[in-house]
């Protein structure tokens, strides 16, 4: 039976029926995965997920298209083990899961490049071991680069999580100024010239809108702010 951890990063963040909520409890979400006619819910998990895997594809040196083509097996793989899988917390963490399958399926596209055709236990061919124990590349040093875009992505998806939660609480210029001033990395005097206003107007934005992301990535966390 195919187990999926849970840990502190897993845990129920409040009710999942709710329609209004972005981010909706990945726990019950994945329980909602079982069932494959569920288009609601695979739509859900594939807006969550697709582009942090995307990205962390094209980040370790694939092309687009194969970087999509990463995206679709994962999803696939995921699909795979949902039917029988069960939450185990002493086997780590959902997030270390998924990169788990994400690893394999960019490992298995450096793989088609050197041989020019596709590789055998491919999540739409059969042939392989179980979608749970497939195995990440085996070069420590990958592994470690791995790792770390992981985290670095998985940290942006959190964020782009809360901002979708705030984006309709917040005055839509205070999330310009904050857009501008952290994500962009743009100077307070090159805030105030490009959008006119003063610079306490721009701290008290960027604070603000600051704090509601902070209270929102502890929510989807779980964790006090």
């Amino acid at each position: 039976m195919t187990q999926v951890p849970q840990t502190e990063d897993d845990r129920p963040t409040g009710d999942a029926s709710g329609t209004d909520d972005p981010l909706p409890t990945r726990r019950s979400l994945l329980h909602r995965l079982k069932n494959w006619e569920d288009q609601t819910s695979w739509q859900a998990f594939f807006d969550m997920y697709w582009r942090l895997i995307y990205r962390v594809a094209v980040r370790s040196g694939l092309s687009e298209s194969e970087a999509e083509e990463v995206v679709q097996e994962t999803i696939l793989s995921v699909a795979k083990a949902m039917k029988d899988f069960e939450y185990d917390p002493a086997r780590g963490s959902f997030k270390g899961w998924l990169l788990q399958l994400t690893g394999w399926r960019i490992a298995n596209q450096f793989v088609r490049r050197k041989r020019a055709a596709p590789v055998t236990g491919t999540a739409d061919g059969g042939g392989g071991p179980p979608a749970d124990q497939l195995p990440v590349p085996a070069d420590p040093a990958a592994v470690a680069a791995l790792e770390q875009l992981w985290d670095e992505e998985w940290k942006q998806n959190l964020l782009a999580a809360a901002l979708q939660r705030v984006r309709g609480r917040v005055n839509p210029k205070h999330l310009q100024i904050f857009d501008l001033c952290v994500q962009q990395q743009k100077s307070v005097r090159e805030v105030c010239r490009f959008l006119g206003v003063g610079a306490a107007a721009v701290y008290l934005a960027r604070h603000r809108v600051g704090r509601l992301l902070q209270q929102e990535i502890a929510r989807i966390k779980d964790r006090p702010v």
